[in-house]
């Protein structure tokens, strides 16, 4: 696809925020909220009486914005930076997303943003409008994503150990949890009132945040979003749900994190995309024939796509260095491409299900990633499959750590450097947008190798 694509517009309606003004009068202020490379929420806030100019006239951000590494520093080897003056950018509303914040103590609204060139022209750079591009190909073909996201994450203690982490005391026990009660309806009482307003908040934005379950480690959670039929949202939700996570948690004295694998013994942080495709008619053509309880072409050929492809696309849903600590036996993060029917040892899912609910889970990636850029990673490699009719190998039945060897990069230079050699990848995100994010992960894998860590103090300090 061409690099002078531009996806469908959508540009914001002053109505709605004189609408909104009208509806919450005491509104103080509006955060303006854009999440960069890392899906990290970036942004301005505004006085209320800035909201309408917004909405006519948007708002500057510089390009940079999508420059930047994972602690906000401009990466200058995307060009964003330096090279282009520090120029700004015009960023405008994202209709229908215009909220309250419920975790505010005082009346503060919240708003997302995509960044354009100009107002025809959305920015290349901006993870947003990659999706759409990605999108594009499908509404071509006729098909309509329909998908839904699972997080997880830890809640830990505002007080670190020695810059690491810990479970935070129960409100109610005051202890630590310390066992693994994977679906434990204990370890959901005890923390309730947050789980709780973290639920309420959710809805309170029109987040489809829905099933809390008690997770595989202390003070791990999972919290599903419905399914929708547009990806886009679906996204929105997702980034949203863990802004709202963190806010909620400070609120009760507590902290989250997000971090792949924040515990060497514990499980990792994993974010599964469910994904279906539905028709014109709205019927899913993933449906398998109750007759004979196999994949029809269509979803053969969408499995075939994510497992030859897996290498070039890993990069995306594994973007850090920390991201590939939690692969490994045990840990339900397989290091190979793989496909099973309701066979969680697998990195594709099909779980059982009625015909009309059949999808793909997608169990690689690490609530670390970019929601936007793992959402056009999967369908990217699920139109490659269907339109290049590719077909997978068999389902894996049992555990698949016994049947398999590991082949998927085991490191972020290893992912980078497929990322780099892809042309499916180029082809379906455009070759800007690939040199941008991999200058971004490069500069941190330098910044992270130039590091002396404590363990090569333990190691060489006093024995070489």
């Amino acid at each position: 696809m061409s690099e002078q694509f531009k996806p469908r517009q959508e540009l914001p309606d002053p109505a709605e925020a004189d609408a909104f003004l009208a509806q919450h009068p005491d509104l103080k202020f509006v955060d303006l909220l854009i999440a960069d490379m890392n899906g990290i929420v970036r942004g301005k806030r505004i006085d209320r009486s800035g909201l309408l100019k917004v909405y006519e006239k948007g708002v500057a951000l510089p390009a940079s914005l999508y420059g930047l590494d994972i602690l906000g520093s401009t990466v200058e080897s995307t060009g964003l930076g330096l090279a282009i003056g520090e120029a700004d950018q015009t960023c405008l509303p994202i209709p229908g997303t215009l909220t309250m914040e419920p975790w505010q103590s005082r009346p503060i609204a919240q708003l997302l943003m995509t960044m354009y060139e100009d107002r025809d022209t959305p920015f290349f750079a901006d993870p947003r409008t990659v999706l759409k591009k990605v999108l594009a190909r499908f509404e071509e073909l006729g098909l309509r994503p329909v998908t839904a996201f699972e997080l997880e994450f830890y809640l830990i203690d505002q007080e670190n150990v020695a810059g690491r982490p810990q479970p935070p005391r129960s409100p109610i026990s005051g202890k630590r949890p310390e066992g693994v009660q994977v679906y434990s309806i204990d370890e959901l009482d005890e923390y309730t009132d947050f789980l709780v307003d973290v639920i309420e908040s959710a809805r309170a934005q029109g987040l489809p945040a829905d099933t809390i379950v008690a997770e595989s480690a202390p003070g791990q959670f999972e919290i599903n979003l419905q399914h929708v039929d547009d990806p886009i949202r679906s996204c929105d939700n997702a980034t949203l749900l863990r802004r709202t996570i963190k806010s909620v948690a400070y609120d009760h004295e507590m902290d989250t994190t997000f971090m792949a694998k924040p515990y060497a013994d514990q499980a990792g942080n994993g974010m599964h995309l469910h994904i279906s495709l539905v028709d014109a008619n709205g019927h899913n053509v993933f449906a398998i024939d109750p007759d004979t309880d196999t994949p029809n072409e269509i979803m053969r050929w969408a499995l075939g796509g994510l497992m030859e492809t897996m290498e070039d696309y890993l990069a995306i849903l594994c973007p850090n260095i920390n991201s590939y600590r939690r692969f490994g036996q045990g840990f339900y993060v397989p290091s190979w491409p793989c496909w099973g029917v309701e066979n969680r040892t697998t990195a594709l899912r099909v779980p059982a299900s009625e015909p009309e609910a059949t999808r793909i889970e997608h169990r690689l990636a690490g609530t670390d990633a970019n929601p936007f850029l793992l959402m056009a990673a999967m369908l990217a490699a699920m139109h490659f499959g269907i339109t290049h009719k590719i077909e997978p190998p068999p389902p894996i039945a049992g555990n698949a750590y016994e049947q398999q060897e590991i082949s998927l990069p085991g490191n972020l230079r290893d992912a980078l450097r497929e990322l780099e050699s892809s042309g499916m990848m180029r082809d379906y995100f455009g070759n800007d947008f690939l040199k941008i994010f991999i200058a971004c992960k490069e500069h941190e894998l330098e910044q992270f190798e130039q590091t002396i860590s404590d363990l090569e103090y333990t190691w060489y300090l006093h024995t070489v």
